[in-house]
Protein backbone atom coordinates (compact mmCIF):
# COMPACT_ATOMS: atom_id res chain seq x y z
CA UNK A 1 0.00 0.00 0.00
CA UNK A 2 2.82 2.65 0.78
CA UNK A 3 4.22 1.46 -2.37
CA UNK A 4 1.21 2.33 -4.66
CA UNK A 5 1.25 5.91 -2.50
CA UNK A 6 4.13 6.76 -2.86
CA UNK A 7 3.73 6.28 -6.40
CA UNK A 8 0.92 8.25 -6.75
CA UNK A 9 2.88 11.04 -4.93
CA UNK A 10 5.52 10.68 -7.47
CA UNK A 11 3.18 10.71 -10.82
CA UNK A 12 2.09 13.94 -9.42
CA UNK A 13 4.74 15.61 -8.57
CA UNK A 14 6.31 14.85 -11.79
CA UNK A 15 3.43 16.03 -13.69
CA UNK A 16 3.43 19.58 -11.46
CA UNK A 17 7.14 19.70 -12.71
CA UNK A 18 6.54 19.20 -16.80
CA UNK A 19 3.89 21.24 -17.09
CA UNK A 20 3.71 24.16 -19.27
CA UNK A 21 4.03 27.59 -18.23
CA UNK A 22 2.30 30.32 -19.78
CA UNK A 23 4.63 32.75 -21.46
CA UNK A 24 5.81 35.98 -19.66
CA UNK A 25 4.44 39.89 -20.00
CA UNK A 26 6.75 42.21 -21.76
CA UNK A 27 6.81 43.66 -18.09
CA UNK A 28 8.10 40.16 -16.10
CA UNK A 29 10.31 39.59 -19.27
CA UNK A 30 12.26 42.89 -19.39
CA UNK A 31 12.86 42.19 -15.72
CA UNK A 32 14.26 38.77 -16.36
CA UNK A 33 16.75 40.46 -18.95
CA UNK A 34 17.34 43.12 -16.43
CA UNK A 35 18.37 40.36 -13.83
CA UNK A 36 20.25 37.99 -16.09
CA UNK A 37 22.30 41.21 -17.49
CA UNK A 38 22.87 41.97 -13.85
CA UNK A 39 24.21 38.70 -13.23
CA UNK A 40 26.85 38.23 -15.45
CA UNK A 41 28.12 41.32 -15.06
CA UNK A 42 28.62 40.61 -11.62
CA UNK A 43 30.20 37.86 -12.40
CA UNK A 44 32.60 39.74 -14.64
CA UNK A 45 33.51 42.16 -12.16
CA UNK A 46 34.06 39.25 -9.53
CA UNK A 47 36.36 37.46 -11.96
CA UNK A 48 38.43 40.85 -12.12
CA UNK A 49 38.20 41.27 -8.60
CA UNK A 50 39.94 37.67 -8.38
CA UNK A 51 42.40 38.32 -10.93
CA UNK A 52 43.44 41.75 -8.87
CA UNK A 53 44.05 39.31 -5.42
CA UNK A 54 45.73 36.84 -7.27
CA UNK A 55 47.98 38.85 -8.53
CA UNK A 56 48.67 40.52 -5.69
CA UNK A 57 49.43 37.07 -3.86
CA UNK A 58 51.92 36.27 -7.01
CA UNK A 59 53.80 39.74 -6.20
CA UNK A 60 54.51 38.55 -2.96
CA UNK A 61 55.65 34.86 -3.42
CA UNK A 62 57.73 36.23 -6.75
CA UNK A 63 61.40 35.57 -6.78
CA UNK A 64 63.37 38.02 -8.57
CA UNK A 65 64.15 37.88 -12.41
CA UNK A 66 60.60 35.73 -13.11
CA UNK A 67 57.79 37.74 -14.93
CA UNK A 68 55.01 39.85 -13.72
CA UNK A 69 51.47 37.97 -13.88
CA UNK A 70 49.27 38.97 -16.35
CA UNK A 71 47.21 42.34 -16.28
CA UNK A 72 44.14 42.17 -14.88
CA UNK A 73 41.39 43.85 -17.84
CA UNK A 74 38.38 45.97 -15.68
CA UNK A 75 35.07 44.90 -16.93
CA UNK A 76 33.24 48.08 -19.04
CA UNK A 77 30.57 49.84 -16.35
CA UNK A 78 27.12 48.26 -16.51
CA UNK A 79 24.75 49.01 -19.34
CA UNK A 80 21.80 48.11 -18.79
CA UNK A 81 19.77 46.28 -22.13
CA UNK A 82 17.57 48.06 -24.69
CA UNK A 83 14.48 47.06 -24.45
CA UNK A 84 13.87 45.31 -27.86
CA UNK A 85 11.87 47.76 -30.24
CA UNK A 86 8.41 48.96 -29.38
CA UNK A 87 5.74 47.98 -31.63
CA UNK A 88 4.61 51.45 -33.55
CA UNK A 89 1.43 53.12 -32.07
CA UNK A 90 -1.27 53.45 -34.36
CA UNK A 91 -1.77 56.67 -36.21
CA UNK A 92 -4.56 58.59 -34.84
CA UNK A 93 -7.29 60.04 -37.35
Amino acid sequence: MKKIIAFTLCSFASAAAFAALPPLTPEAQAAADLAKAKTAYSGRVGAYQLCQSMNKVADKFRVAGTPAPAACVAPPPFVAPVAAAAAPAPAAK
